[in-house]
């Protein structure tokens, strides 16, 4: 090689930037570093380096009984603590092999599907903010606020509710819950509207969107990447659909697809699927039946409040269930549900002991996150903060 050619390559990698984004810049949703190389304005390569936010969840789960471990899945995906009680429940009930109250899984609909609007809602806002649309922010958590009021209503908590539990619910749905949601029902529609009306067609919003940050079909399927972010490739999958539980196959929604992969189709994928998350809850609350909250098995429920006062053996099973917890039978299990960011699943391994041997959580943001150096590369630096809001992670969800 000549020295001339030597000395022209050294020269370009040279002019080559090394840029640290992070792990404290307020537009990466969440303690993230990433590390950038620049081509003056254009990105070469981003390297995601997690670990910032490290909380040891999947390692303390071992150390606390199948009750206290609730706890410990709200803290998850802070944004969607139901939705993680949900996938925890599930996994622990198919070992135990208990039976779950019709109110209770009508519930945990409803619940689930409140929890993906909160959800949406704190990342429309968040990611039209990081892009200069303050009004937007505003009015999305005005809208969240009234969700939070019911979660608070129903466990006392506006996020940590640890209200989903093996077995059923932590406690019966309050009055006035029904009247909640509706109120939530008949507002949410033309609020949606409100947004799309300052976002959809706005051409600041869509020259900061359209096209930037593509992901293709064929990349979001080998980096394992799930939920909106998937659909927005086109990749048609949903597991309320395709692989339904807690009663998902009774209700009638659509499973919103794009077709772009950009940053601009999962912005719209999001605002259409809270359109969806709408339908399903006025079904569910449609059909919300009476009865139990939770199962009869009383190795696995709370005897009722009022039997602590007139039964000796009651006190007793409460006092057990709550400092030694349940047994549950040896064996493993996967299950997932369509969290508000895609599939979560846990894997559970059972000892036949009181606490779980191993949990596993099978977290959609880390898959999310696997994908940003493949849209980012070639893009501008400028484009970064919009491509990582359009994938919406959560990163105590990655830091397990």
């Amino acid at each position: 090689m000549a020295v001339e050619q030597v000395e022209a390559e050294v020269t370009v990698q040279d002019e080559r930037l090394v840029l640290n984004m992070g792990p404290q810049h307020p537009s990466t949703h969440g303690v993230l570093r990433l590390v950038l190389e620049l081509d003056g304005e254009v990105v070469v390569s981003c390297k995601p380096v997690i670990g910032y936010l490290h909380t040891g969840f999947e390692k303390t789960f071992e150390a606390k009984n199948y009750h206290q471990g609730v706890t410990l899945t709200d803290r998850m995906d802070y944004l969607s603590p139901l939705s993680n009680n949900l996938a925890y429940a599930l996994a622990v009930e198919t070992l135990l092999g208990v039976e779950i109250p019709e109110r209770a899984t009508v519930a945990r609909v409803i619940l689930a599907e409140l929890t993906r609007l909160a959800s949406h809602l704190v990342w429309l806002g968040t990611q039209a903010m990081d892009l200069g649309a303050m009004s937007v922010f505003l009015y999305c958590f005005r809208e969240r606020e009234r969700i939070l009021d019911i979660f608070e209503m129903c466990s006392g908590q506006r996020m940590m509710t640890s209200y989903i539990r093996p077995g059923g619910l932590a406690m019966d749905l309050p009055e006035g819950f029904e009247e909640a949601v509706r109120e939530i029902l008949a507002l949410m529609p033309a609020r949606i509207d409100e947004y799309e009306d300052l976002l959809t067609r706005n051409e600041i919003w869509r020259d900061r969107t359209i096209g930037i940050g593509r992901l293709s079909l064929a990349d979001a399927l080998s980096h394992g990447v799930t939920g909106p972010n998937l659909r927005a490739s086109g990749g048609d999958f949903d597991l309320r659909r395709d692989h339904p539980y807690c009663g998902y196959e009774q209700y009638d929604f659509a499973v919103i697809v794009g077709s772009r992969g950009d940053v601009y189709e999962r912005y719209l994928v999001r605002i259409r699927e809270m359109r969806e998350s709408l339908k399903i809850i006025r079904q569910a609350l449609d059909r919300l039946p009476g009865g139990p909250y939770v199962t009869a098995d009383r190795k696995v429920a709370f005897p009722p409040r009022a039997e602590l006062a007139t039964s000796m053996e009651a006190l007793i099973h409460h006092f057990k269930l709550a400092t030694e917890g349940y047994r549950v039978p040896a064996g493993q299990v996967y299950s997932a549900i369509e969290s508000p960011r895609g599939e979560l699943g846990i894997y559970l391994v059972a000892d036949g002991s009181a606490r779980p041997y191993r949990l596993h959580v099978r977290a959609p943001s880390f898959a999310s996150l696997q994908a940003l150096p493949v849209i980012a590369r070639g893009g501008l630096v400028a484009d970064l903060v919009a491509i990582i809001g359009s994938l919406d992670p959560v990163m105590g969800e990655v830091d397990r």
